[in-house]
Order: structure tokens, then C-alpha cells, then sequence
């Protein structure tokens, strides 16, 4: 799938049943005290459970003063929404990943002018070759598409 404009988001994911079961289990079991809320600490172990990775200081910071202070910590119902935003995120890197490896046909980790042209005459073919230079140039792509430009741009 190829998003319509650069850098657009896909549509909101939803989880399946049986996804939205574990996060909910993922959650009580990291709720050791049983008080329907993940602490801190609580909710690092749960990221690690349900994504592999320990969030960093800035996460942790970030999610935590998104909490209600008048509650000990992260509901269900908040971490619910904070796993499915941060599974989208994970799905559409991955989507911009593999769009990117598909486009890097000599696994450089780069695309060069030429890479950007034979990719976007396979997948818009009426598109003008000027405007993919002005694509190239301007980096649309820059942040998830790494680019190397050569003497010819």
C-alpha cells in the first residue's frame, strides 16, 4: 500500500480480539498490586512484554504527564489507547521500511536519483520526471527515506 500523499498517516489500526486480550492481560499482569492502575515502573515492564524494547527516560516522561494526576498511575483504558498509537506507529515504520527496501535495489540504505525514478515510474507512471526531481530535491522523503544525490541533481 502506498499513502496518497508524503508522509501520510494511515487510517486508525484496530487491534483484533485476541490482541486487545493480551494487551488487557499484559496489563493485569504488570498491575502487581491490583490497584487498575500501571505505575511508572509498571507500564516500562509492559512496553517490554508487548514490544520487546524498554521505553526510554523521554517515553516514560512523555506517557506519565499525559496521566491524570488524580489517579496513581496509567489506567486501562489510557494504556489501551497508548499500546494501539504506538502499534500504528510500529506498523507504518514497518510499511515505510519495506517500501523503502523494495525501492533500494542494491541494498545501499540510500536511494540515488535513478532509484527514486525507476520506483515511481513503477508506481506512478504518469507522474512527469520533473516533478520526481522536485520530489528528490525537495527530500519529501527525507525523514523515513534515506537519499543520495548525485552530480546530476
Amino acid at each position: 500500500m502506498f499513502f496518497s500523499q508524503a508522509g501520510a498517516r494511515p487510517r486508525m489500526w484496530e487491534a483484533s480480539p485476541s490482541e486487545h486480550k493480551k494487551w488487557v492481560e499484559v496489563f493485569k499482569a504488570c498491575d502487581e498490586e491490583n490497584k487498575g492502575c500501571l505505575s511508572r515502573e509498571n507500564f516500562k515492564v509492559a512496553v517490554v512484554m508487548l514490544f520487546g524494547y524498554k521505553p526510554s527516560k523521554i517515553e516514560a516522561d512523555a506517557v506519565m504527564s499525559s496521566v491524570d494526576p488524580n489517579t496513581s498511575g496509567i489506567l486501562l483504558k489510557e494504556f489501551l489507547d497508548i499500546v494501539r498509537k504506538k502499534k500504528e506507529a510500529q506498523l507504518y515504520w514497518n510499511e515505510i521500511r519495506h517500501i523503502f527496501t523494495a525501492f533500494d535495489r542494491h541494498y545501499r540504505g540510500y536511494l540515488t536519483l535513478e532509484d527514486f525514478k525507476k520506483a515511481f515510474k513503477q508506481v506512478a507512471p504518469k507522474l512527469s520526471e520533473r516533478i520526481i526531481l522536485e520530489v528528490f530535491r525537495l527530500r519529501i522523503f527525507s525523514k523515513c527515506l534515506p537519499c543520495h544525490v548525485d552530480s546530476e541533481v
